[in-house]
């Protein structure tokens, strides 16, 4: 697994580890501020790795979306074509969530969110009067990416909703100074807003689905790969169902969330481990007659056995 990042003095660092069952291991870090990341470079760092752990024990390399590291992958693939180079699926699904994120309906809503909670951490006596109201209980909780922050924090605003709303109609809140400028007074505006929490309601039974996976592909606590294709497939349906079978709601959902997925995500490395997983191949009948699943495995045998 690779990853470039830059340091506290702006350095340019690209970190490889190795995961197996037995856990993630750190194996080498690189300098790169005087080298461009080029597919090149990126490819040779890999390939040296990948010869010190040895070409039998590897069975894929793990990188993020980025142009040059696709590159690399091209190069890997002549070298080494038994090797898979596969797009990280924390990285994938993050960018999915983006995407949803910046439709409008959705966008809009998480904007107010935003300009809400940035209001009331901006300001001590906003901040305190909120503790007050919830219990001493904070909006705001981090996550494993910044959109999973966002659905955390939209989250715990649903939670919150009649705390914040007794909050923004009190008594100390039509005192307070913050109460008569414009940040305020839109805030409020926000709070006593019905169509927003619809909206909050309507972007958690969006994203929830999608959130559980990333959960799920972030943690550490069991292998996904086997479970990545499938569980894509039942957030198609659970979001379909969120929207009430409107297919000009979930249209352009499933669109991104397919277009995302595209060569990433359901190569044939992800349908092999999806249709020999028997938590699928058990509970669904329909996975044995998977055409597209069921070639994807002679695909994968030909990849490790040409």
């Amino acid at each position: 697994m690779t990853d470039a990042w830059s340091d506290r003095q702006r350095r340019s660092i690209m970190n490889l580890c190795v995961n197996s069952k037995l856990g993630t291991v750190f194996l080498s870090s690189k300098e790169c501020s005087n080298e461009a990341h080029t597919s090149e470079n990126i490819f040779e760092y890999v390939d040296k790795c990948i010869e010190e752990v040895g070409p039998e024990n590897v069975v894929q390399v793990v990188t993020d979306n980025a142009s040059n590291n696709m590159g690399a992958s091209k190069l890997l693939k002549e070298k080494r074509p038994t090797i898979f180079w596969i797009s990280c699926a924390t990285h994938t699904i993050n960018l999915m969530l983006e995407a949803i994120g910046g439709l409008t309906r959705y966008k809009k809503i998480i904007d107010q969110a935003k300009k809400l909670t940035v209001f009331i951490y901006s300001h001590h006596k906003s901040l305190a009067l909120m503790r007050k109201y919830t219990k001493k209980r904070n909006i705001i909780r981090p996550g494993v990416t910044r959109f999973a922050s966002a659905f955390l924090t939209l989250q715990s605003l649903s939670e919150k909703r009649v705390q914040l709303r007794h909050m923004f109609t009190s008594k100390e809140w039509e005192d307070c100074k913050l109460a008569k400028t414009v940040k305020g007074t839109s805030s409020y505006a926000t709070v006593v807003s019905a169509s927003f929490w619809t909206g909050v309601i309507i972007c958690l039974r969006v994203f929830t689905p999608l959130v559980k996976v990333l959960r799920m592909v972030d943690a550490d606590w069991k292998p996904s790969m086997g479970f990545i294709y499938g569980e894509l497939q039942r957030v198609k349906k659970e979001i379909i169902n969120a929207l009430n079978d409107n297919k000009n709601a979930y249209g352009p959902i499933i669109d991104i969330i397919s277009k995302k997925s595209s060569k990433r995500l359901d190569t044939c490395l992800h349908l092999t481990t999806y249709i020999l997983n028997p938590y699928y191949f058990y509970n669904n009948p329909d996975v044995r007659d998977d055409l597209e699943a069921n070639d994807a495995v002679v695909d994968f045998i030909g990849v490790l056995f040409p």
